[in-house]
């Protein structure tokens, strides 16, 4: 028998269904194993807490657009924080699209792609994406983040080596440990000491990678002198291109294009979650013989639903838009241009390589959050990032352009940048 006091339950026949599912026995106490998991957990969201990293999440209820409205705060707010670099989050040819593929092909697909989760919608986009950027075969993933998370393991072995960028995105960190290729981290774009670590590897392959725009910092990877190294020591290039994708170079093909280097990455990883589309997704696009092997032993994809028909179908119509015309990457263009003019004007520094990520460089992490906080009273949307996020010292308030935004738009947001900062003491 099992003693009354027992906190595991061995028969649900004798005691109510719901107890059991609450983790209760009947003397109504808390499971010893769920009490220590709060106490432990309570501990480490203080330590959280005292760093002032705590992440408060603000609910939009309206969609994603240059205006946005948010619950607990009075009247629109100019959204300046998210990744619609295009405007196409809630364009309405993109949300008609996604809406005629919820129709015609469902929900989602209950499986996964090598089940019964493929459609011909998936096989059209994964075509659009190859031909879009002139390569071989393209994979589909949920996310970027699956992406990367599947590319390490499956194609590098203890036999291999990885060189990444130390500013590298999360996901390509994560995708890193999970494989058992040896692994070198090298300065943010330190190509002299990335030739160093290249020169004395023996590794059978060598695969050097790089987010093409660094998130944090709005700064471009040097793929030019990558492709050289690449090149002069037999090594693979894979570039992240997510916050490049569709708007970056010329005619949106990114990071290589803006670069002046057509084809210099052998792999691309992008998402399908930011300037294209908006919604969700990401693949991976290069040789064929990769391509093939990430679809039979990449365990996000083997393990993961199909991408859902209303997001495929979303994404074909946003390529599209991003294909047909320039308009909007010009008004991007242009909008950018116009922010950082605007706030060198004020007396503020601006990071990055001109990119439409304009980190607002503070210094401190109080100074940021005010700067934010003020930004915010003042109907302006924007984040603060620190330490951890970020280099001690180096807190900044990120700002994020979008072709939906209008002359006027950025006109207020630069004049409530320079009050706020005079308000709080960041200029005179």
């Amino acid at each position: 028998m099992v003693p009354d006091d027992n906190l595991f339950i061995t028969d649900l026949n004798s005691v109510g269904i719901q107890d059991a599912v609450r983790g209760y026995h009947k003397g109504g106490k808390e499971r010893h194993g769920v009490a220590r998991l709060r106490e432990v957990l309570e501990d480490r969201l203080q330590e959280i807490k005292r760093a002032k990293t705590w992440k408060h999440e603000r609910i939009l209820t309206s969609p994603q657009s240059s205006k946005v409205t948010v619950e607990g705060v009075n009247g629109p707010l100019l959204n300046f924080c998210a990744n619609n670099y295009l405007g196409l989050s809630n364009h309405p040819e993109v949300v008609e699209a996604g809406r005629e593929a919820l129709t015609k092909y469902g929900a989602g697909l209950s499986s996964v792609r090598f089940i019964c989760g493929t459609q011909t919608l998936h096989k059209e986009l994964e075509q659009r994406i190859s031909k879009f950027h002139d390569r071989e075969d393209t994979i589909l993933y949920g996310s970027c983040f699956d992406a990367n998370a599947g590319l390490f393991e499956s194609m590098l072995t203890h036999e291999d080596a990885v060189f990444s960028d130390a500013l590298n995105h999360a996901s390509i960190i994560d995708g890193i440990r999970l494989c058992k290729a040896q692994k070198h981290r090298y300065p943010h774009r330190d190509v002299d000491e990335l030739e160093h670590l290249l020169a004395h590897s023996d590794a059978r392959l060598k695969l050097i990678v790089t987010d093409g725009v660094f998130s944090m910092d709005g700064t471009v990877a040097p793929l030019r002198r990558l492709r050289e190294l690449a090149d002069r020591y037999r090594a693979l290039l894979a570039v992240d291109d997510s916050h490049a994708t569709g708007f970056f170079g010329d005619t949106g093909r990114g990071t290589e294009e803006y670069c002046g280097v057509p084809g210099a990455a052998d792999i691309i990883c992008s998402t399908l979650g930011k300037a294209v589309s908006g919604a969700a997704g990401g693949y991976t696009t290069g040789p064929r013989e990769l391509i093939a092997l990430l679809r039979n032993v990449s365990r996000p994809y083997l393990f993961s639903n199909a991408p859902p028909p209303p997001v495929v179908g979303a994404s074909l119509k946003a390529l599209e838009l991003v294909e047909s015309s320039n308009e909007l990457r010009s008004r991007l263009t242009a909008n950018t241009e116009a922010f950082r003019i605007g706030l060198n004007a004020a007396g503020l520094t601006v990071a990055g390589d001109g990119h439409p990520i304009c980190p607002v460089m503070v210094g401190e992490a109080p100074a940021a959050v005010d700067l934010a906080s003020g930004m915010l009273e003042r109907g302006i949307y924007v984040v603060a990032f620190s330490y951890p996020v970020v280099p001690k010292g180096a807190a900044r308030v990120r700002v994020q352009l979008s072709a939906a935004h209008t002359t006027d738009d950025i006109a207020r947001a630069v004049r409530a940048f320079a009050e706020v900062s005079k308000d709080i003491g960041l200029v005179k």
